[in-house]
């Protein structure tokens, strides 16, 4: 059964990330990643795994922002429990395409983030 993720809920944490300089550009989505800073945060069911999403303004209206944000949730509750490595901090930010981009699109690109970034670990692990 696929762990779930923890949350990143405070600028400070978003701010952290970012300062981390690791990122994947997709047309769908840009996701950050760094080793977590504090892995309890996240709690014992997380792994140390938490996940924070943003979308700007350049997204579009509150609308399409929301849109945005729920498809990117879902891809990362498809992916990110068995794939992503344990005790990371991840945000994933929206771009324009995000609301109209195909769903499976999102998913490929998630996953190939994760491969570049060298956070994935195969399903097995």
């Amino acid at each position: 059964m696929p762990r779930r993720l923890g949350r990143l809920m405070q600028r400070e944490d978003f701010l952290r990330v970012a300062g981390g300089r690791r990122k994947f550009v997709a047309p769908g989505l840009i996701l950050q990643a760094v080793p977590a800073d504090d892995v309890l945060r996240a709690g014992a069911h997380a792994e140390g795994r938490r996940v924070g999403f943003t979308a700007s303004k350049k997204v579009g209206n509150a609308v399409l922002r929301n849109r945005a944000k729920r498809r990117l949730r879902a891809a990362v509750a498809e992916v990110m429990p068995i794939h992503a490595a344990p005790d990371h901090d991840y945000v994933v930010i929206a771009r324009s395409e995000t609301p109209e981009r195909p769903y499976p699109s999102l998913v490929r690109e998630l996953e190939a983030a994760l491969e570049r970034l060298g956070v994935w670990r195969a399903a097995g692990r």
